[in-house]
């Protein structure tokens, strides 16, 4: 039982200039001797869509079995992670990975279905499963769900017209829903548009929500534990720096204009794309997610971690390559050694975003106990855009729902990837018995 003394109001916000701004879960939440099951604060269950495009290097490559860097072996105390997931080492417990999945919505698209079809295994379009679990437990936050991505998902290869190229999550068939990927955009989607149009005068001064609720900030923390006068210190801390990291970027966009200005130049529109830094912005997506989840602004996430086709460079983890063109490794050790880091790195930012999750008091436990995680991608080996077997990981408690331990589910027959999909509705409360092509739920998550 979960007790507490004080009873703040889960939907309390923190107020000033005619801005708002949501909490993350205070122990205060709880009214006195009540148990957290009996209260609006009860936690409440988080999900995440996180794609990586190309695959992952398995043990369907000439090097067969001794050249997987993705499969893990064993379950429960003996679970092992492979190299690619070693990143995911110190959350291994939530970690249930899945092999033998196909999905035959995308085979022989090469690139064009692979993104829209992930996550409803349906060709034409049909309704994701983030859609159809944000209409079950996004209804009460103010983002039904959050669609992002680290660049513009828009390309050659995946711009066609229902753009099942260029995005994981449709609302319905005809619905797209395109991701956003302009730090400065996602944070004003998060947090109100009034933090940029109401009290300019203020703004411009202080140019900081935090800042403008400081007042109602100081009158809350007067009345909260040590241990939630932590825990909002430290979201505050993470609202501040996302501000401070937007701020400088339009800040040089500002400075290189006026330069353009002096010397009669004519000055572009201020930029609005991605960082400079992929590195920066790919974490810096990640952390608004978390932010989006840590104050219940949303439940429902989805992230489109790099563009399908992308032609990304890696240099700042040695690679030079583009992202690609390295993908068609035609079974060379050298390209597949560096798609491996490629892939690995990635998984090192998703482990950070875990880690922030598990760091994230929520009622009796964490954000990460009571969230499911899916990550992975709807290619198997890129090489030939085989789509088959998928790379599949299920992270999270669920909220008492998930098997823990750590585990990898081996299927030797091809398997739906409707199935995990299948199981996960299921597990969020959604009962149903089909879902696109399963053939029936994934035993043993």
């Amino acid at each position: 039982m979960f007790i507490t003394r004080k009873h703040l109001s889960r939907r309390t916000m923190l107020k000033g200039a005619g801005v708002t701004l949501a909490l993350p879960f205070l122990e205060a939440m709880v009214p006195a001797a009540t148990a957290l099951s009996q209260t609006a604060a009860t936690p409440k269950l988080r999900t995440g869509f996180f794609y990586l495009p190309h695959g992952a290097i398995q043990g369907n490559t000439s090097l067969g079995a001794a050249g997987d860097r993705w499969t893990p072996t064993g379950s429960g105390a003996s679970f092992k992670l492979n190299t690619i997931m070693q990143p995911l080492e110190p959350f291994k417990k939530y970690v249930s990975t899945i092999g033998g999945l196909e999905n035959a919505a995308s085979a022989g698209s090469v690139h064009t279905r692979n993104p829209g079809t992930w996550l409803n295994c349906s060709n034409p379009p049909s309704t994701t499963i983030d859609q159809i679990i944000a209409k079950k437990i996004g209804y009460n936050t103010r983002l039904t769900s959050l669609e992002v991505a680290s660049e513009t998902t828009i390309t050659p290869r995946g711009g066609n017209g229902v753009n099942t190229g260029r995005t994981m999550s449709f609302r319905d068939a005809n619905t797209p829903l395109d991701p956003e990927y302009d730090p400065r955009k996602i944070f004003l989607l998060l947090f109100g548009q009034n933090y940029a149009t109401q009290n300019l005068s203020q703004l411009q001064q202080t140019n900081s929500l935090v800042d403008l609720i400081m007042s109602d900030t100081k009158a809350l923390q007067g009345t909260l534990g040590a241990s939630d006068k932590a825990v909002l210190e430290n979201y505050l801390e993470s609202v501040r720096k996302l501000e401070l990291q937007t701020q400088a970027r339009e800040a040089d966009a500002k400075t290189f204009a006026a330069t353009l200005t002096a010397s009669n130049t004519r000055v572009p529109n201020m930029p609005q794309g991605p960082l400079d830094d992929f590195g920066d912005q790919v974490k810096m997506i990640f952390d608004l997610i978390a932010l989006a989840f840590q104050a219940d602004i949303t439940r429902v996430a989805s992230y489109f971690m790099v563009g399908e086709g992308s032609n990304r460079q890696y240099a700042f983890i040695g690679v030079p390559e583009s992202f690609h063109p390295l993908s068609h490794h035609a079974n060379d050790p050298d390209r597949i050694s560096k798609l491996v880091k490629i892939q690995t790195w990635h998984m090192e930012k998703f482990a950070e975003f875990l880690q922030t999750m598990a760091a994230s008091p929520d009622g009796d436990g964490t954000l990460l106990d009571h969230s499911i995680f899916l990550y992975g991608s709807n290619m198997g080996n890129s090489d030939n855009h085989g789509n088959w077997p998928l790379p599949t990981l299920i992270v999270g408690g669920g909220n008492g729902k998930m098997k823990l331990g750590g585990q990898h589910i081996a299927h030797s027959q091809r398997t739906a990837l409707a199935n995990v999909h299948l199981t996960l509705l299921n597990k969020v409360g959604i009962e149903q018995s089909k879902f696109a092509d399963s053939t029936g739920m994934i035993s043993g998550i």
